[in-house]
């Protein structure tokens, strides 16, 4: 019996030997598609030769300073490299050790931005979607917006939320041809509700991640949104945590959009899962009001700027960048959702198939008619990922999304490196598997 304290206590996991590329390997031998990057988090793929020898050669030197004490050569060159990459003036970055620590960090950082330029403020609720997910500790999952924040509830900020950018189950009514973006207008409505004066910021997933299964805005979605917040004097968090360093296919997925976000939220790309990290990468103008104030950000984590950990996110970002994978995203990521489509729309529980680049979902539905979702209590994600898996896929599954209780969907999230190839051999074994799964229902 095993003292490992799992997630889902009583299901039993593959135990993986070794990856290579898109395939990882159980203890067995079988090879298996790591359709899901993990958590889309494995970009370059499994035991990428330049990742492994730069994680040596820093590892050789030091692995750990603390950031209180000590800068190093790789994060001063991993901030540089970054300023570059980014957007508009979003030149400063804060290193954490994932996901839910950036956004942590952007949410107090929102607080302390107000409270440096004003001298003492108001502001310091966040606003963000239902049907989201921003991350597991209190303040993230306060402004998170799916069935993850129910049992923990009473430990919450009390933070609003608004419609999600869902289309496919657009909480508006509307439809391509009729659409005003009012899943954006929400947030005007939803400001002069609570009062402009005590929210500090609004956060978004450019492209939906876990929560929803890689739904994509309108194209004017963000510019609205833009708009809404300069106008009431409010920050715009961009959280990419799952869709940043080139997973739709281009380096950060707001690009697409036309607008320049205030912070942006990085991590599971960013290091590709060789070594934990996450990151805020901030605006001059955010990151000097707080030089020119107190001079302190009263925020911090021992992992931070860990010189290893900068190290594996340089070399993983030159790769990216040496290597065009934001582009490879981008024409493979097409190419794969035609052939989604094409084979897995016809099935008769498949609703919808969509996403941008190499961030795709596809929904579960119990009547394609009326999208009608299949109760929560059949489990339906995940018994269509144990039949994916028999089959040599593994995907990313998630529930609640068409209600907040029920609704099935997985993501889609192949490693950056995937060629045409590879990815006609993915599908081809997500139809067999889909094959047998309708054989299940009958």
């Amino acid at each position: 019996m095993s003292n490992v304290f799992y997630r889902a206590v009583n299901q039993k996991l593959l135990e993986v030997d070794h990856g290579e590329g898109i395939y990882l390997y159980d203890s067995n031998g079988k090879k298996y598609i790591d359709a899901a990057s993990g958590a889309a988090v494995s970009n370059l793929g499994h035991a990428h030769p330049a990742v492994l020898e730069a994680m040596m050669k820093q590892a050789q030197k030091v692995a750990f300073s603390h950031l209180s004490r000590w800068t190093s050569k790789p994060l001063q060159e991993l901030a540089d490299l970054v300023a570059a990459l980014a957007p508009g003036s979003l030149n400063k970055l804060y290193l954490v050790s994932g996901g839910s620590e950036a956004t942590e960090s952007a949410l107090k950082l929102a607080r302390s931005y107000f409270i440096e330029r004003d001298g003492q403020s108001s502001k310091y609720r966040v606003i963000s979607r239902w049907k989201s997910f921003h991350g597991n500790t209190i303040g993230a999952l306060s402004m998170t917006g799916d069935k993850r924040r129910v049992k923990y509830t009473p430990l919450l900020l009390n933070f609003p939320h608004i419609a999600p950018a869902y289309c496919y189950r657009c909480p508006f009514s509307k439809t391509p041809e009729t659409c005003q973006v009012d899943c954006a207008l929400d947030l005007e409505r939803c400001i002069k509700m609570e009062g402009a004066e005590y929210v500090a910021a609004f956060i978004g997933e450019p492209v939906g991640g876990a929560a929803c299964g890689a739904i994509v805005p309108h194209k004017d979605y963000y510019k609205i949104i833009r708009q809404i917040c300069d106008h009431y004097d409010i920050l715009m968090i961009d959280d990419e945590v799952m869709a940043g360093f080139g997973r739709t296919g281009t380096m950060f997925a707001i690009d697409d959009f036309g607008v320049v976000p205030d912070m942006i939220c990085a991590a599971k790309g960013m290091s590709a899962g060789y070594s934990p990290l996450g990151a805020v990468i901030v605006k001059d103008e955010i990151y000097n009001t707080v030089k020119n104030g107190s001079g302190i950000f009263t925020h911090g984590h021992t992992y931070g700027g860990n010189p290893l950990s900068a190290a594996v996110a340089l070399a993983v970002i030159n790769v990216l960048i040496h290597d065009n994978l934001a582009e490879n995203s981008l024409h493979v990521g097409a190419y794969l959702l035609t052939q989604m489509q094409e084979k897995l729309l016809p099935f008769s529980f498949v609703g919808d198939v969509r996403g941008k680049g190499l961030m795709l979902g596809v929904e579960i539905v119990k009547n394609k008619t009326t999208k009608e979702p299949f109760p929560a209590s059949q489990g339906m994600a995940g018994k269509i990922t144990q039949v994916l898996i028999k089959h040599g896929v593994v995907v990313y599954p998630g529930t609640g999304n068409a209600d907040g209780v029920d609704g099935d969907q997985f993501l889609v999230c192949p490693p950056l490196i995937i060629t045409k190839n590879q990815a006609d051999e993915l599908v081809e074994a997500m139809a067999a598997g889909f094959t047998e799964f309708e054989k299940i229902l009958g």
